[in-house]
């Protein structure tokens, strides 16, 4: 970021040079800080999600004897697949939630960075082509929010052919139908959690890459559970034409953008906008 001249001055009521140079770096911090706000919208995201995990698990809890066993697992399934295709505008209602959310924090991400270089930079982020990319992400959201209950239902299907081909106890299968609410909660909060910083990064990104940014800085959340791969990330320039190995299987991703992942890009500003 380019600054203005500054003055120096005898009068010690004003700030002198350095004091207004440090005023300078704490004011760009907060404003770079802003682009790893934009996941907090998990929260919310998260809890719907949460629900529709919850209620699968009611479905299938329905289904089950005093005993707990189950009975009639095709109707398990035909209610779960039902329940995915009634999901659909609830599901498009809280993707679209979940991504405005998103996109209006990168946003006051990128205008608050903007009073550090100049109003230039803010007039052509505004102008950065992000329609398509909100729509793809929704579709996506969509697809995912009803995965849930058609995962479940495939997860009592796979259940009740492997006590049939094992020989598995039948309590012991039931005992695991059971659990389908817990694991679809599971999977919900990484869904939650993967999409959201996806999303954030892929904002930020299509906005960079509009005004010139060709490279970000690797932020991480900064506590014990960041993962050690990450740790070795964090600080580093990342292209963002070169996405780094940021997956345990070796998957290349930028922060933000892969399971679990809770860093985010803090992208550098091209030095020819003022």
């Amino acid at each position: 970021m380019r600054l203005g001249p500054l003055r120096v001055t005898d009068d010690p009521r004003k700030p002198t040079r350095a004091e207004l140079a440090q005023q300078r770096r704490l004011a760009a911090r907060r404003a770079r800080e802003r682009f790893g706000r934009a996941r907090k919208a998990e929260a919310g995201f998260a809890r719907n999600l949460r629900a529709v995990a919850r209620h699968v698990g009611a479905i299938v809890r329905g289904f089950a004897t005093p005993e707990g066993e189950i009975r009639n697992e095709p109707a398990v399934r035909r209610a779960l697949q039902a329940y995915s295709e009634v999901l659909k505008p609830w599901a498009e209602a809280v993707g679209s939630k979940m991504l405005a959310e998103v996109d209006r924090r990168d946003a006051a991400a990128w205008s608050a960075a903007s009073r550090e270089i100049g109003q230039e930079l803010r007039a052509e982020v505004l102008k950065a082509p992000t329609g398509a990319l909100m729509r793809e992400r929704l579709a996506e959201q969509v697809d995912l929010i009803t995965s849930l209950p058609r995962g479940a239902a495939e997860r009592v299907h796979r259940l009740t052919i492997r006590a049939l081909e094992g020989g598995e106890r039948a309590k012991a299968v039931a005992k695991e139908i059971l659990r389908t609410g817990k694991v679809t909660e599971s999977r919900a909060m990484l869904i939650a959690r993967t999409e959201v910083g996806r999303t954030a990064t892929e904002l930020t990104h299509a906005r960079a890459k509009h005004i010139g940014s060709e490279a970000y800085i690797w932020r991480t959340a900064g506590d014990a559970d960041v993962r050690d791969l990450h740790k070795k990330l964090d600080g580093k320039v990342i292209r963002w034409d070169d996405p780094p190995i940021a997956g345990e299987a070796g998957e290349r991703a930028h922060a933000g953008s892969i399971y679990n992942c809770r860093c985010w890009a803090d992208p550098i500003l091209p030095e020819t906008i003022t």
